[in-house]
């Protein structure tokens, strides 16, 4: 089996990444636009992941830990939404090491596909930006303890017990 292609510097525009599907069952999804939001997974050297708690301000999933990530915006590639919402977020640098995984979720007026992908830390201090209030570093196997967001609980668990044991 081939190692997978190096990732490239976040904005650069010639991205390869080995994408690994996993079968799931069909999710129903009304007729709406899609929309792009990506997250990081920043592993450490101990196999722990950082997770955010997001604040009481949020409209949605208060409470709920998350990775660092949010919205593409318009004419942003990926890996810079990835990287300025990390330092947003987090205020840290990262560099993208591989692809975890994709799932989509339907939210009020889009269809939200979600893009995640794994990083590391390069630099910055670890400060929560205003949407979080808490951070912490969780051993993969922990992940399923926390209490995550309902639309893409399922996947976060998956990933993690796969990466876990692998």
């Amino acid at each position: 089996m081939s190692k997978p292609s190096p990732v490239r510097a976040p904005g650069h525009h010639a991205e390869s990444f080995p994408l690994k599907l996993i079968p799931a069952a069909p999710i129903p999804m009304p007729p709406l636009p899609f929309d792009l939001s990506v997250k990081s997974i920043l592993l450490d050297l101990d196999g722990r992941c950082l997770l955010l708690r997001r604040s009481a301000a949020n409209l949605s999933d208060a409470g709920c830990w998350e990775w660092p990530g949010g919205k593409v915006e318009a004419g942003e590639s990926f890996t810079a939404a990835l990287a300025r919402e990390a330092r947003e977020e987090a205020g840290l640098e990262i560099e993208l090491t591989g692809v975890a995984g994709v799932t989509e979720f339907a939210a009020p007026q889009v269809r939200v596909v979600l893009l995640c992908m794994e990083a590391r830390v390069t630099g910055g201090k670890l400060r929560l930006g205003e949407e979080h209030d808490d951070a912490a570093w969780v051993p993969l196997e922990e992940m399923g303890q926390r209490a995550l967001p309902a639309r893409i609980r399922d996947f976060m668990v998956g990933y993690a017990g796969r990466k876990g044991t692998s």
